[in-house]
């Protein structure tokens, strides 16, 4: 008889939370515009619309489904705005619930009038992405195609975007789910091996099962392999410019933006704080940080600035360490070019118009180097090649979904599982009751990306990053 503890744990956690109020909220961008949306979902949308929208012929709730309509939305102190309602019956919407769009005049005035009246005759204001959580709860998309939906909001190269598509068409669930069942089906089978004793199983249902949980944590690798460009694509690459004072950091700054962002001078110490600006390569957004020149300072400003400048190094993706070419290698540089992480690092010779041989010289024998002029705008094609390399940022498909942060600690959690689970199946004594508790977790954990398992702090967590009207 096959045991059935895990199929009741998930059973157990994938009850899905049913509302009954009608949501609203502006779903348009605040500020200036041609329209303004406002958005209203759920089981009074319908007959709200038939009490504020004044068009000719029946009121709202009497017409077809996805059919659109002219006319005023009027409140107790007048018309607010003229405008096109459009009407979305149940299932067929973006929440699977009787829903209407409200698309009036932009700018915030007219829109927060509107959205006004709404509440007025019942609806209550949404929650940040409350729209995006009820078409989760509808099973209308699962938890990593929601992400998508914000992936994609946010995405600010035409490669993000392509990416949050692909994640909300479903692709990256597909793998999620892959993985699902495949752990349930194994976690079946070394359950059903619980009921006989050790002499009565051949020896050959282990040694398949150990195969196929092989198998299943190679794919779970793979999976997990695409979270650095998916962290690049979503939060995008830290590279911290650094090195000692005027030794052309900020003209360096400005060249790679290709516009005056960070005050150049002659006099050194000019940047004492942190000057952050994001620019793309290659589709993926850079995180460009200046910092103040690394030298002994009594200026408590300055020396705040370097301990800054010390920080965003230590957390850098890559820190482009800028020695000016036209003077001596001091002990200063060496001092600091020894404490920088060769692999997430680039020493770039400034000046290379002014450099001296001495100094290329005893850069070359222990560090790779680029030579740049930042004021006449060397070289730097070369260095951004080089950045992109260094990054790991490579020639790959734009149209392919990648893992989230969350879904990382979620695969790295399920993988540590499975192998223990395998490594239980190895031992002389196979320990079948221990392994299957091993998937039982894995199983859950694989559960919690898509939300086939999940519970209200996790939906928190992941909605409450939405704008309003989302």
């Amino acid at each position: 008889m096959v045991k059935a503890v895990c199929y009741g744990i998930i059973q157990g956690l994938m009850t899905k939370e049913i509302t009954e109020d009608t949501i609203a909220a502006i779903a348009t961008a605040p500020g200036e515009g041609a329209i303004a949306i406002v958005r209203v979902s759920g089981p009074d949308s319908l007959s709200i619309a038939d009490r504020i929208f004044v068009g000719q012929g029946p009121p709202p709730s009497r017409r077809p489904a996805q059919s659109f309509l002219h006319g005023m939305i009027r409140g107790a102190e007048g018309v607010a705005d003229e405008v096109i309602l459009l009407i979305y019956r149940a299932p067929h919407s973006y929440t699977r619930e009787d829903s209407i769009e409200i698309q009036g005049h932009g700018g915030s005035s007219a829109a927060k009038h509107i959205l006004r009246i709404v509440l007025d005759e019942g609806a209550r204001l949404a929650d940040p992405g409350e729209f995006t959580k009820r078409a989760f709860l509808s099973g209308r998309i699962d938890l990593v195609q929601a992400e998508g939906v914000l992936d994609l909001i946010r995405a600010r190269t035409d490669r993000a975007a392509n990416a949050a598509l692909e994640q909300l068409d479903g692709a990256l669930s597909v793998s999620f789910n892959t993985l699902y069942d495949a752990t349930l089906g194994l976690a079946a089978d070394i359950e059903s091996t619980l009921d006989f004793s050790e002499d009565e199983l051949p020896e050959s249902v282990t040694t398949n099962v150990i195969n196929q949980l092989q198998t299943l944590e190679t794919d779970l690798m793979s999976l997990l392999s695409t979270w650095h460009e998916g962290h690049l694509l979503r939060e995008g690459a830290l590279v911290v410019i650094a090195g000692r004072p005027n030794v052309g950091k900020s003209t360096l700054m400005n060249a790679l933006l290709g516009r005056e962002r960070s005050i150049v001078t002659p006099i050194a110490g000019t940047t004492r704080d942190i000057i952050e600006e994001h620019f793309s390569i290659d589709g993926y957004i850079v995180r460009l940080v200046d910092t103040a020149g690394l030298r002994e300072s009594d200026c408590e400003i300055e020396s705040e600035g370097i301990r800054r400048a010390l920080h965003h190094i230590s957390q850098a993706d890559l820190t482009l360490y800028v020695i000016d070419g036209s003077v001596e290698v001091d002990d200063h540089d060496a001092d600091q070019l020894n404490k920088l992480n060769r692999k997430k690092s680039i020493i770039v010779i400034n000046k290379c118009d002014m450099a001296i041989n001495k100094t290329i010289q005893s850069i070359e024998t222990k560090w790779s180097h680029l030579l740049i002029s930042a004021t006449h705008l060397q070289g730097l094609d070369d260095l951004k090649g080089v950045i992109v390399s260094k990054l790991g940022i490579f020639d790959t498909p734009e149209h392919h979904a990648l893992i989230s942060e969350r879904h990382r600690r979620l695969l790295i959690s399920a993988h540590k599982d499975i192998v223990e689970a395998t490594l239980l199946l190895k031992r002389p004594t196979p320990e079948p009751e221990l392994a299957a508790s091993r998937l039982r977790g894995a199983l859950e954990t694989l559960g919690e990306s898509t939300g086939r398992v999940y519970h209200s702090e996790l939906l928190n967590n992941i909605f409450s990053r939405f704008c309003i009207g989302k």
